[in-house]
């Protein structure tokens, strides 16, 4: 929008309402689905880099004196020959390879070939040029420095190519709003958020999703980076800091996947992780010198998103252990439960617990409260593995434990939605034969009281926790349990 400002003066007390305006149109649409911004991906961008590309070519023609920029002289000249300015000169030399972090990202999506033909055949080729067309408007005409990209444009070129830019950002745009649903559902998956509401959109498309939650609190977050910087100028190093900060965090878990998930030598893994991280640290440096000037909203934000994630992990721990705590063994609990045998009633029950070799409270209410036990009983367990997707042949593992009762652990990845019902259907070759219509599913509702005893800091994150898993979304949901065969009995917890 602020391409605007280049046609005329006149529209500067606008952009900032324009800008704030297509971004709540943006995040209003996503409950119903991005398909349709999805078929104007290939075209838009495809687009934009011609355009830019070209306009790199036309400014390259009028000052080809630009193109000995390739010889790599120059660059350690400047590197080298201007002393600490150099060093912050970086700090802004940097926002010239923003972008490339999410390729991480989208290799996830598209895989690595499709990266490289995008990259090396369009992208990279068309934002060579436009760097070289800016620099080549630069040495003829200096005063362009004000907006270098929108000002290589013909006055004629000007307003459409504020509309393609428009246009390519808000697919971008997308793309990130995308991929924050997937890395919160996977985060939830891995047990490091709460439950949310997920929403599939697509029908085709297993991908598509809303989550409600995140779509508001993204559009909150952004409409204040938005209003509160006012220009990208100001926002550059916001950004140049969340940029680097990502960079230096991806070259250290590379380590992990060279040295334990390629099993590569030691040495090898070492050098090639330091080779990088030595740009990575350089650059991000350079960056940190913008803390106070705007560096240190991505920091804050990364600093509370890192904390609700903590705390939730930490506290589902907790919980864990206090339920182990006071539930007695599943298989000594059954085994002394036998020796005097309640009612039986027909029907299945399914008992979900994230605790497989403790009696799931549900099943001591249930006994306390109704004094029977169904015929069959399943104590069912769903995790979740640090993969995309789990084989079909590892998805359900059960064991017989006693006298029709048995003890089922389903698998899921993290980019897969857990269905149980369908899971224990996966049980019948094993013998578990269960009919859908005669299945009762009861779960614990844990109501988590924060110990009295506690203080300061603790006290207030256990708090938060209790909050958090209060308002979690609901289990049948996530789970995708028939709501009509649900039986929830509560129990109180302290931690």
């Amino acid at each position: 929008m602020e391409g605007l400002e280049v046609g005329t003066a006149a529209f500067k007390p606008y952009v900032v309402p324009i800008a704030s305006g297509i971004l709540v149109a943006l995040f209003a649409i996503q409950r119903y689905g991005t398909g349709v911004v999805g078929l104007f991906f290939g075209p838009v961008c495809a687009l934009w880099f011609i355009s830019i590309g070209a306009i790199g070519i036309w400014n390259i023609a009028r000052a080809p004196a630009i193109l000995k920029a390739i010889n790599p002289a120059y660059a350690l000249h400047f590197a080298t020959g201007h002393g600490f300015a150099s060093f912050v000169a970086l700090g802004s030399v940097l926002l010239a390879i923003t972008g490339a972090e999410a390729l991480y990202a989208d290799m996830g999506h598209f895989g690595s070939r499709a990266i490289r033909i995008a990259w090396f055949c369009v992208a990279a080729p068309a934002l060579v040029l436009n760097y070289f067309g800016q620099g080549a408007l630069l040495i003829a005409q200096p005063a362009a420095i004000e907006n270098p990209f929108f000002l290589a444009y013909p006055d004629w070129a000007l307003y459409p190519m504020v509309v393609l830019a428009t246009a390519a950002t808000v697919i971008a745009s997308q793309a990130t709003i995308s991929g924050a649903y997937s890395m919160t559902q996977q985060a939830v998956q891995l047990g490091y958020l709460p439950r949310m509401t997920i929403l599939h959109t697509s029908a085709r498309t297993m991908g598509q999703i809303y989550v409600p939650v995140v779509n508001w609190t993204l559009l909150l977050v952004v409409a204040a980076a938005v209003v509160g910087f006012g220009s990208s100028s100001r926002l550059a190093s916001a950004y140049g800091v969340a940029v680097m900060g990502t960079m230096l965090v991806t070259t250290v878990l590379t380590f992990f996947v060279l040295r334990y998930g390629w099993r590569y030598p030691l040495w090898l893994c070492v050098l090639a992780t330091a080779f990088f991280m030595l740009i990575d640290v350089v650059f991000f440096a350079a960056a940190m010198h913008k803390v106070l000037d705007g560096g240190w909203f991505p920091l804050a934000l990364g600093a509370i998103v890192f904390f609700v994630m903590v705390t939730w992990r930490r506290g589902r721990e907790t919980l864990r252990e206090q339920l182990l705590g006071s539930s007695p063994p599943l298989e000594g609990f059954l085994k002394s439960l036998f020796v005097h045998p309640p009612q039986r009633v027909p029907g299945t029950a399914v008992f979900l617990t994230s605790t497989p070799d403790a009696t799931p409270n549900a099943l001591l209410h249930s006994l306390k409260h109704y004094k029977v036990l169904h015929e069959k009983n399943v104590f069912l367990t769903v995790e979740f593995d640090d993969v995309p997707s789990v084989p079909s042949g590892r998805r359900v593992v059960s064991e017989r434990l006693a006298d029709d009762c048995w003890r089922v652990t389903a698998r899921y990845g993290f980019m897969e939605r857990p269905d149980v019902a369908l899971a224990l259907e996966l049980c019948a070759p094993e013998g578990l034969q269960l009919d859908p219509m005669e299945v009762t599913y009861f779960l614990s509702r844990e109501k988590i009281v924060p110990r009295t005893t506690e203080r300061g800091i603790e006290q207030w994150r256990d708090r938060f926790f209790a909050t958090m898993a209060r308002n979690a979304g609901s289990i049948t949901d996530f789970f995708n349990i028939p709501t009509n065969r649900v039986v929830e009995l509560g129990t109180r917890v302290e931690i």
